[in-house]
């Protein structure tokens, strides 16, 4: 009864062990070869070439989340688009005017939001 789970566990036991020893080596062989030398340049805040000049937890402005969404709305249309013009042949003429419509709709989406200045970055 428990033999047909021995593939699970072998698998299980192998993901195991590509994650954790790879890991575990790392750790051991720094701990045996490196040397830990910490000076002022090592422990300071790095970020982007220069110093941190405000505080990590500042808030950001909603637009930024705004763009990020309209990219990913957009970039999804795209992803939709390369299965849809593969298949159009088989599809046939209810394929393509059902893709019309999306991206029908998409195009109003983004004129509207062209017009509310969504798009816009002061």
């Amino acid at each position: 009864m428990l033999e047909g789970y021995f593939p699970i566990l072998l698998f299980i036991l192998v993901g195991l062990a590509i994650g954790v020893v790879p890991l575990s080596a790392g750790w051991v062989l720094s701990t045996l070869l490196g040397h830990n030398r910490p000076d002022s340049e090592k422990l300071s805040p790095y970020e982007c070439g220069f110093e941190a000049f405000e505080d990590a937890r500042m808030k950001f402005d909603v637009r930024y989340y705004l763009v990020a969404i309209l990219f990913i709305l957009f970039d999804l249309e795209i992803a939709f688009l390369f299965p849809w013009a593969i298949t159009l042949r088989e599809i046939g003429p209810f394929g393509f005017w059902a893709m019309m419509v999306f991206l029908g709709i998409l195009v109003i989406g983004f004129i509207y939001e062209w017009k509310k200045g969504a798009l816009e970055w002061d």
